[in-house]
């Protein structure tokens, strides 16, 4: 098995602090910025960054669908990290200054992918396809933080 790893970034007009808010609020602003991939979003615990535990189903593939649920941490200043516990799948998003009132938002996403010829196959695709998804995630979050 070897690790897959996908990951998209985008900048903001928007403070450090107001996208980092934005972002760890797991009840309001996260349900908001979901794209039709993603169904049963549920907050289990929490709802405020570290602490948080949250559920949904992600629709990576049209035969694929990971059922999710997320502890987050916050490992850092400007750093979230949920962590799957029905899988190895790890994101974290990291949120740094990109120069006077921008703000970068950088989402990495890891997992344990398949051997042999299927995990080939998965670490060529499935990173592009989620990377797809994200840059979804993070259009919608442009709209959160004006």
């Amino acid at each position: 098995m070897a690790q897959v790893h996908a990951s998209t970034e985008r900048t903001y007009a928007a403070s450090t602090e107001q996208v980092y808010e934005a972002l760890a609020d797991y009840r309001t602003v996260r349900p908001k910025l979901l794209p039709a991939q993603y169904s049963e979003y549920e907050v289990r615990a929490g709802g405020i960054g570290a602490g948080t535990q949250v559920h949904w189903k992600l629709q990576a593939t049209e035969k694929r669908v990971r059922d999710c649920l997320f502890t987050v941490t916050a490992p850092a200043p400007g750093k979230l990290v949920e962590t799957d516990a029905n899988s190895s799948m790890v994101i974290t998003w990291t949120v740094s200054s990109a120069g006077a009132g921008q703000t970068k938002v950088q989402i990495e996403t890891t997992w344990q992918g398949a051997s042999g010829i299927g995990g080939f196959f998965e670490r060529t695709f499935a990173p592009k396809g989620l990377n797809r998804i994200h840059d979804e995630v993070l259009a919608r979050l442009a709209d959160q933080v004006k």
